[in-house]
């Protein structure tokens, strides 16, 4: 045990005194804070605004087509398809006569996309210029009459909350998105990222024939699992910096946030607390932040730290252990470790493609599997774990899905030292995936 410490020990502060550790521990906090940053910036400020021609048949579309921040309509006499780009306008909206309950094609034409928000908004605009005009054919009621009902009838506001059987928790599923996205792409990352740091390692040992002499010191098991060990601390460390450096350049960033749009948010959280109007009556800046806090303040954060660095250790273990049996098996050819490490990777690659569609429905049949199966699960789970453990994620899952992880980092750590112990040893001979299997399951 004393000799595992000491290697474990040694790849640790040997990783941790690089340059490119510091770095990236360093920089990617406050990259991550300008990039949320800008995109508040982004979202708030930068909406571009599209003049729109509009060539309408029918002659009542003007009564009803308002202009707003991201679109401006123009009704002005004189233009028409051909000459709408010379006037000031990108695009031009051309509405043919409409018949009651009959399909009418009407046509968009433009210089300058407009992008499919801006579409969709743009044909939900007109559906509802037909239906109110259809009422007011009906009866009689006038367009502003109608706009008046509309803008004050929009006082009901959705708040979800989670059921937990003692409680109701508010809930975000745009926030519990963006967390289990980004914890479970983390995770992502950093599996590819030590553990191929372990394969080069295990590599440059071998080739430089540095294995065989710490080997007639130690086991080569107990080198395999020393340096995952020393490197999983390793990425463990950068963790556990990034969360404080997070915490405190937010802290920090709020400084900057004007003051008015504080008390705008204050506004939105005491009309909330008293269960009245509050979201439309701020700007989007407000209405973000406001988001975020409530977002932020409901989440559980010590169980989704604590299954993080759990199933950040476990996968890593995981996959870590069979990044080191490839680095024992291959020579000095490159090309050699590509093709052993493809039925690796592709889980792993997998596992993200089916996170991103749990982030979606994180309560679905092939979340649920993804989460327990142990190839998957690292990834996954944390996908699921913010949107409400036991709602979403029973804890009967999570329990299962943390066992079977447990077992399968120990079978592969079993599986991969048997392979480590020969291939470290072995030069001259192109490995192959039917010779790593005897190597492991060969009696000895």
């Amino acid at each position: 045990m004393n000799k595992i410490w000491l290697i474990t020990k040694r790849e640790y502060f040997t990783r941790v005194k690089n340059r490119t550790f510091l770095l990236s521990t360093f920089l990617l906090p406050l990259v991550i804070v300008l990039f949320l940053a800008g995109f508040i910036l982004l979202a708030v400020h930068g909406k571009s605004r599209h003049r729109i021609a509009v060539i309408d048949a029918n002659g009542y579309f003007k009564d009803y087509l308002k202009s707003d921040a991201s679109i401006e309509f123009d009704f002005s006499a004189g233009l028409d398809s051909l000459n709408y780009e010379s006037k000031g306008c990108t695009a031009a909206l051309i509405i043919p006569p409409l018949q009651q309950n009959e399909k009418t094609t009407y046509r968009l034409k433009y210089k300058k996309q407009l992008g499919p928000a801006n579409e969709e908004d743009l044909r939900d605009r007109i559906n509802n210029v037909i239906t109110s005009h259809m009422i007011f054919e009906q009866t009689h009621i006038s367009p502003a009459t109608l706009d008046s009902i509309r803008s004050h009838s929009a006082t009901a506001e959705l708040e979800t909350f989670e059921d937990t059987g003692k409680e109701a928790k508010l809930s975000s599923h745009r926030i519990a998105s963006a967390i289990g996205y980004v914890s479970g792409l983390l995770i992502y990352i950093l599996t590819f990222v030590y553990g191929a740091a372990v394969m080069r390692g295990v590599m440059e040992e071998k080739t430089n024939r540095i294995a065989e002499v710490v080997i007639s010191s130690v086991r080569p098991f107990q080198l395999m699992l020393g340096k995952i060990a020393g490197i999983g601390a390793v990425g463990l460390t950068q963790f556990l910096l990034w969360i404080i450096l997070l915490t405190g350049l937010t802290a920090i960033g709020q400084l900057f946030i004007p003051h008015d749009t504080w008390m705008e948010v204050q506004s939105l959280q005491q009309a909330s607390a008293m269960s009245g109007p509050s979201v439309a009556k701020a700007g989007d800046a407000a209405q973000l932040i406001y988001e975020l806090k409530n977002g932020i303040s409901a989440t559980n954060w010590l169980l989704i730290i604590f299954c993080f660095l759990f199933y950040f250790l476990g996968g890593y273990f995981f996959y870590s252990s069979l990044f080191a049996a490839i680095g024992s098996a291959v020579n000095e050819d490159p090309q050699e470790a590509q093709s052993l490490m493809l039925p690796i990777t592709m889980p792993i690659v997998f596992s993200f493609v089916i996170m991103s569609i749990a982030v979606q429905d994180p309560g679905g049949s092939l979340a649920v599997w993804a989460s327990i199966i142990p190839f998957s699960a690292p990834i996954v789970m944390m996908a699921r774990i913010p949107f409400g453990v036991p709602g979403t994620v029973p804890w009967w899952q999570l329990g299962l899905s943390m066992l079977f992880l447990v077992l399968g980092f120990l079978s592969s750590t079993w599986i991969a030292g048997k392979i480590y112990r020969t291939g470290i040893l072995l030069y001259g001979k192109k490995p192959t995936w039917k010779t790593l299997w005897k190597w492991a399951f060969r009696k000895n």
